[in-house]
């Protein structure tokens, strides 16, 4: 028998959820921003200067998305009304179904538009620079890097993200030492922020003929792409830039050149590498960005430490400090330190499944 106080239930906290994220996001002012960001668009001096035309479609493209989220959101909630009211006057229960789909499309939806109300760091809308290192563990560990590597660019391709490879260095025998990528997409940061740290595997390696348990460790760096705003001041003395040919397939130009850059930050030490383009003067200008990118980690990174130095205490990054251990044997579930508990089935997340643990994060922080 069809419960229409039920429905309308749901439907009002449904409502109640929408009104709060509507608050979160600010859609109203969002509304008026996107017409100013439209017309500055419009102005002939902006298409003039590619870099601004591009930071304005991003802009805009950011905007439009929540706006739109809102929309699909209230548009979805206003179907669930009507139908709750067809089946109540006409007494047509064959529409039931209908109606708990449309009711879990609602839910979608406003979970999408709650997580997007989330995200409003700093950087939270930048993409991510991601680079991935091995630990100690020789193959073993390379291969975890490997493994990892292939999670985040299933987890980018399903998100609707782009992945660009900017350098990469094999393992000796298997897998990958160390590989930096690119993640470009909306709020790509602010999903992936959640993942820096060391993470662990469990299994029984493939490379011991005694099938023993082993176990690996691999550190993620997560940075968010940042425009050169003034925020940090880069001296060209300060620099050391070395170039050399770009290694694997590319064509006869790219291997008889030496197009790759590395360039290393004298006073800290950061070193960053790029030999993913095809010119010189194009890998030069990504290595730029990745440095000051690091930069602006280690000033935040530093500033946090500081407030930290006050409270207590700071973890090392070393065995029991890892943010997530994936268990093959004897378990098949995965750990999540930070809260203690097993959030996920290691299959799923090996596929790049890792929403559950973003989303964890999003709601605790």
């Amino acid at each position: 028998m069809f419960k229409a106080d039920d429905y309308r239930m749901k439907a009002k906290a449904l409502s109640d959820t929408l009104e709060e994220t509507k608050e979160a996001l600010d859609i109203d002012i969002l509304r008026g921003k996107l017409a100013e960001l439209k017309a500055e668009q419009e102005k002939p001096e902006v298409w003039q200067d590619i870099e601004k035309s591009a930071r304005l479609g991003r802009e805009v493209s950011s905007v439009e998305g929540k706006i739109a989220s809102y929309d699909r959101g209230k548009k979805a909630l206003d179907e669930v009304c009507e139908v709750i009211d067809l089946i109540e006057e006409t007494g047509e229960e064959e529409l039931v179904p209908e109606l708990d789909s449309l009711i879990s499309t609602a839910e979608s939806d406003l979970e999408d538009m709650r997580i997007r109300s989330l995200l409003r760091g700093k950087y939270d809308a930048c993409n991510a620079l991601l680079t991935l290192h091995s630990g100690a563990g020789g193959t073993e560990s390379c291969d975890w890097v490997s493994m990892l590597y292939r999670m985040y660019t299933r987890y980018a391709e399903r998100s609707g993200f782009k992945v660009t490879e900017l350098d990469r260095l094999d393992g000796d025998e298997a897998g990958i030492k160390s590989v930096d990528f690119k993640i470009e997409g909306e709020n790509a940061y602010g999903y992936l922020k959640a993942e820096k740290g060391v993470h662990r595997l469990v299994r029984i390696s493939p490379f011991d003929a005694n099938k023993r348990r082993h176990t690996s460790f691999a550190s993620l760096e997560v940075m968010p792409e940042i425009e050169d705003e003034g925020d940090v001041e880069i001296r060209s003395e300060d620099l050391k830039v070395t170039t050399y040919r770009s290694s694997g397939a590319g064509g006869q130009h790219i291997n008889k050149t030496e197009s790759a850059i590395r360039i290393q930050h004298i006073p800290t030490g950061i070193v960053v590498s790029c030999q993913n383009e095809r010119s010189q003067m194009q890998n030069r200008e990504m290595a730029m960005k990745m440095l000051r990118s690091k930069l602006i980690e280690l000033r935040e990174s530093e500033r946090i430490a500081n407030e930290q130095s006050i409270k207590g205490e700071i973890k090392k990054i070393e065995w029991g400090s890892q943010i997530r251990s994936y268990v093959f044997c004897p378990y098949t579930m995965v750990k999540d330190h930070r809260t203690g508990y097993e959030v996920g089935n290691i299959q799923a997340v090996m596929d790049g499944d890792i929403q559950p643990f973003i989303i964890d994060y999003l709601k605790k922080s």
